[in-house]
């Protein structure tokens, strides 16, 4: 494994939401169970990967300089680069984060525009329109920080927004402001996942690899965690794609989600998040999920779902990210 060719992706932590210790049903977790920055980075060395995405709290002991710096020199030894995670955009909390992501090295920090799962925005206090606009002032006034520290802010499509969305925040931040491209998180705010890739794609500055399986609902469809090659991605056309209108961007398996996701884009609540559409550009994602879908009858909760214990599920994301990792060398 080790002798092969550099893989020209690498792991996110996220993968691993179970045994990275982010969600347990047992905590504390038993010693030595999780995967900390360290194993990452040895995970990536072991499958001769690109790179590591992770959030610096929670995956490191403390945010100290030394710790810091060993982060650095480790990834630096190894021959690996590094992206920071952060969650929700919030101006104090990336105006300390963005010192600490440059000295391990980092040259983008991910992050995301809110918590919405499932595009279910209608929900949101105070209205979805006031939440964007409110993202977009902390966007601007990132501005001057991601300058100083030499950085770029690369916004995901959390299962939230639009490609407009994105497209306008990025122009609100200027040349530091990209997208973090969540190959399919696009099904759950109506959109399709190629076109959604071809639209933004000089603005990527970090791709999630990801695949899901699709099940139908009265509601709309589900969409469930499964291993790349084995969902409704052709991974071979998205990754042709992507080099074509991204080739600078890095990539990441970043299979994350422990529970299936219901878009239910079939019920009039579900819009009453979104701004009026054109039926004919939601056609291509009902469309792509039709053509896709499993029998609804079929068998589809995690392990996360069914309750297994925390050891049962980390060794099914751990299985997951093996077979992906597999697929993907297929393609290189």
């Amino acid at each position: 494994m080790a002798e092969s060719p550099r893989a020209t992706f690498g792991v996110a932590a996220y993968s691993f939401p179970c045994g990275c210790g982010f969600l347990r049903r047992q905590q504390p977790a038993p010693p030595g169970s999780t995967l900390d920055a360290w194993r990452l980075i040895d995970l990536a060395s072991t499958w001769n990967l690109s790179g590591v995405e992770i959030p610096l709290q929670g995956t490191l002991p403390d945010l100290e300089p030394a710790t810091i710096d060993r982060l650095r020199d480790t990834l630096a030894e190894r021959g690996l680069s590094l992206l920071v995670d952060t969650g929700i955009v919030d101006v104090p909390t990336l105006a300390a984060i963005f010192p600490l992501a440059k000295r391990a090295g980092a040259t983008v920090v991910r992050a995301v525009v809110s918590g919405i799962l499932e595009g279910a925005r209608a929900g949101v206090a105070g209205g979805w329109d006031a939440h964007i606009a409110e993202i977009r002032r902390r966007v601007v006034e990132l501005r001057p920080l991601l300058e100083e520290h030499d950085l770029t802010l690369a916004l995901e499509n959390h299962q939230d927004a639009t490609s407009d969305e994105l497209l306008a925040l990025c122009e609100a931040g200027g040349e530091r402001v990209g997208i973090t491209f969540d190959v399919v998180n696009p099904l759950a705010v109506g959109e399709e996942p190629f076109a959604f890739a071809r639209k933004i794609g000089p603005w990527i500055r970090d791709v999630h690899i990801k695949d899901y399986v699709i099940y139908p609902t009265a509601s709309g469809y589900r969409l469930v965690r499964a291993a790349v090659g084995q969902g409704v991605i052709d991974w071979a056309s998205m990754r042709a794609l992507l080099a074509e209108v991204a080739p600078a961007a890095p990539q990441h398996i970043e299979l994350a989600a422990l529970f299936g996701r219901h878009v239910r884009l079939l019920e009039d609540q579900w819009w009453g998040g979104f701004p009026a559409r054109d039926v004919r550009e939601v056609i291509p994602a009902l469309r792509f999920a039709a053509e896709r879908a499993r029998p609804a009858d079929e068998p589809w909760q995690t392990p996360w779902e069914l309750e297994r214990p925390d050891a049962e599920v980390a060794a099914w994301e751990m299985a997951q990210f093996e077979a992906s990792v597999k697929h993907l060398r297929t393609l290189e």
